[in-house]
């Protein structure tokens, strides 16, 4: 099946600014829909504008509009929780990933996930939640000033942004390839639909639609690997074919070919797996990436901001299941019209040969199983992930902007119904913006490494600091400055030296054999790292503050909160130890 426009043509690789021009010259779309599909996808988008309409009336106020009054309960805040990382981003981009590099792309579900939402929800959730501060910035003007604070939220916003615009670009070209539109009609139709919700209801109106979006994906995704893996034979025949057409089991070994990185699809070593991964950009994004971290927040109590997260990684451990085994199947079930097996490639190595990147799998593999109604709900699922990854970036950004930038060095001294305003202004802001920088992905070498490098610019840094300052009563407002900048330059730093000489790669992942997923991984590292040292070194330099000052900011000066004896199904760290034991169980079986 040949198309005119390919995800990899946008992305750029080595075919230059003329492939992402072509984008508006194509015509051919993946499947046609019939009027029951084009009915549930335009119904989906009507509701989710009704939805802010309907909650504008209950944002009035700055706790309403950015915290959606402190009223939610276990399960819309997990599921928000969730939601707000399982974009189109997620869905395509990780499909995609399956299909290059196997089974090793579940590791960012699995070990890139798991450990730090439970740490989450057992041990950070009651500094951030007794606090009661507004975002992560925030914490950090409580526990090391004005300076930290800023120096994040300028980070942050740009993060946000960067990765609204790589959300909305995936979607406009899911509606570009797939529904014929174009690229520009797409992009706006889309950020039109996520400024009017959330400006209106705010990160209320944000979460209801998140839980909406949650229960859309499972439904419409679903059907796409359970009916693969029957076509497929099963999970035993499906590895067989894989090594029978490509002569390697390295695609369905978890964890067998990372004893070194030339044993492996993806390049990389364990020790990138479990600390550069496992640690530095797991931790750093579900602990502090106030993205997710403000939709458990949101909770109507302590005990619910605790649970939340702990509920989530239980839904997120089964997420492998409908974007990677998709990608997996792609590589012996797509066929090409003679009824050859379907080559697809990089971003960077299309052709007429060979037109379909890795990114278009799940695309694919929605057309050949969906009939028309499931193609629509298929679709609107696609459109759901878009909606909840883009609106959980505009509404973090919305928060930071207002409270941590503007509030902090603009104008200290407004009203509540100024700052709501200047909320609701600054998530058109973040729109508008989002559209520039959609076009800016363009110029990436791919998603999922444009996305790993920001996490180790933004994420990997902030973990140090957020840490130095929660567990170490000794780090000062100095030294969590100049860390967090130092671990930020670094990482900085680095991606222009590999970009500028890419035989650096070898000295920041430490082999020649390593690839660009390592790199990110062990950057992410050296950033937490030079963060840490930084942190450490200048803290000891500078004077700490008075250990009455950190109460409710560090572990081991607060009194936390003692909650009332609760049945054991009610208890969090009974579910915790449920979810480690599932954890154990999968990277086990998936070796």
């Amino acid at each position: 099946m040949n198309l005119t426009l390919t995800i990899t043509d946008v992305l750029m690789g080595s075919h230059g600014v003329q492939s992402g021009l072509s984008l508006f010259q194509a015509t051919s779309v993946l499947a046609h829909l019939s009027i029951i599909d084009i009915i549930i996808i335009a119904s989906y988008f009507v509701m989710v504008v009704w939805i802010g309409f309907y909650l504008k009336g209950k944002s009035n106020t700055g706790l309403d509009f950015f915290m959606a009054g402190r009223q939610m309960t276990v399960w819309i805040a997990g599921l928000s929780f969730l939601s707000a990382n399982l974009g189109s981003l997620e869905l395509m981009g990780w499909a995609g990933s399956a299909y290059e590099y196997g089974i090793l792309a579940s590791h960012w579900y699995w070990i890139g996930a798991i450990p730090a939402m439970l740490f989450l929800g057992l041990v950070m959730m009651p500094f951030y939640y007794i606090s009661k501060t507004n975002s992560v910035p925030g914490y950090l003007k409580l526990r090391f000033g004005e300076s930290s604070r800023v120096l994040s939220a300028v980070c942050f916003a740009f993060m946000t942004i960067l990765m609204s615009g790589v959300n909305m670009f995936a979607m406009a070209l899911v509606m570009k390839v797939i529904l014929g539109w174009d690229i520009t009609f797409s992009i706006l139709m889309s950020s039109l639909a996520v400024a009017l919700y959330v400006g209106l209801g705010g990160l209320r109106s944000a979460i209801f639609n998140e839980v909406l979006q949650f229960a859309l994906i499972w439904c419409g995704a679903l059907l796409v690997p359970i009916l693969g893996l029957i076509e497929a034979g099963g999970w035993d025949n499906l590895k067989a074919k894989i090594l029978m057409n490509y002569h390697t089991s390295e695609y369905t070994h978890l964890w067998k070919g990372l004893g070194h990185f030339s044993t492996n699809t993806m390049g990389v070593q364990w020790t990138g797996i479990v600390f550069g991964l496992g640690f530095v950009i797991s931790f750093g994004y579900w602990t502090t990436d106030f993205l997710v971290v403000q939709r458990v927040l949101a909770a109507k109590n302590l005990r619910a901001a605790q649970m939340a997260p702990i509920l989530a990684s239980v839904f997120k451990m089964a997420i492998p299941f409908f974007v990677i085994l998709p990608g997996l199947l792609g590589l012996v079930l797509l066929r090409n019209n003679d009824g050859t097996l379907m080559h697809l490639v990089g971003q960077d190595a299309t052709s007429a040969a060979n037109p379909n990147s890795y990114n278009e799998v799940l695309p694919l593999m929605m057309e050949r199983y969906l009939s028309p109604g499931l193609l629509g709900l298929g679709i609107t699922a696609l459109v759901a992930g878009f909606m909840s990854g883009m609106a959980g970036n505009v509404s973090a950004f919305s928060t930071v902007w207002t409270y941590d930038i503007y509030k902090a060095l603009i104008n200290k001294k407004a009203t509540d119904g100024h700052y709501v305003s200047v909320g609701r202004w600054s998530t058109v802001l973040g729109v508008v913006v989002s559209i520039l920088t959609a076009y800016l992905v363009m110029q990436a070498a791919g998603m999922m490494d444009y996305v790993q490098a920001l996490f180790s610019f933004f994420i990997a840094p902030l973990l140090g600091t957020v840490l130095a300052g929660m567990f170490w009563k000794r780090a000062t407002k100095e030294g969590a400055f100049w860390g967090l900048l130092v671990g930020t330059v670094t990482s900085v730093g680095l991606w222009v030296w590999v970009k500028m000489d890419p035989s650096a790669l070898r000295y920041v992942a430490f082999s020649p054999d390593a690839k660009a997923m390592a790199a990110d991984l062990f950057r992410a590292l050296w950033a937490w790292t030079a963060c840490a040292v930084v942190t450490v070194a200048v803290s000891y330099c500078t004077p700490a503050r008075p250990l009455a000052e950190l109460a409710g900011l560090v572990y081991g000066a607060t009194p936390l909160p003692q909650s009332d004896p609760v049945s054991i199904y009610k208890n969090h760290w009974f579910w915790a130890a449920i979810v480690i034991i599932m954890f154990f169980i999968v990277n086990i079986v998936f070796w």
